[in-house]
């Protein structure tokens, strides 16, 4: 597996990833590239990135951190998506690891919004029965 900063542009097979999340119910990524393409959040201002994962050319999953709109000291991680067929292979926590060490570098803590009830099973050593609300203490230790 391959774990790298997404910088110029969005990576190939982008298409195939948010079809896949669309056809799930899930629109995050459709506004990624919304808002990448309008050049609203390109993931470049200080302490934010854009990950992708690769497994072969496949591109597999993705994850952000910007800025948080609510905390301006902190990173919110966002935009996270791991291709069905690919998950339990530990993609999403190589992702998050990544993102969050990236956070460690700029020394400011990290925040995550889920939806009510969806649960944090994409969350690295998080239960999928455990409350949305229970991520944000996780992840700040």
């Amino acid at each position: 597996m391959r774990v790298a900063r997404v910088i110029t542009e969005l990576p190939a097979g982008f298409d195939v990833l948010r079809a896949e999340a669309r056809a799930e119910g899930y629109r995050h990524v459709d506004r990624l590239a919304d808002e990448w393409r309008a050049g609203t959040m390109r993931f470049d201002r200080e302490g934010e990135a854009l990950i992708a994962a690769h497994l072969d050319q496949d591109l597999v999953g993705l994850g952000g951190l910007t800025i948080d709109p609510l905390q301006r000291d902190a990173l919110r991680m966002r935009r996270f998506y791991v291709r069905a067929s690919f998950r339990r292979r530990g993609i999403g926590r190589a992702i998050a690891e990544k993102l969050l060490a990236h956070a460690r570098a700029f020394g400011r803590p990290v925040t995550v919004n889920a939806a009510t009830g969806s649960g944090c099973s994409g969350y690295p050593g998080v239960s999928s029965r455990m409350p949305a609300t229970a991520i944000l203490t996780f992840l700040r230790k």
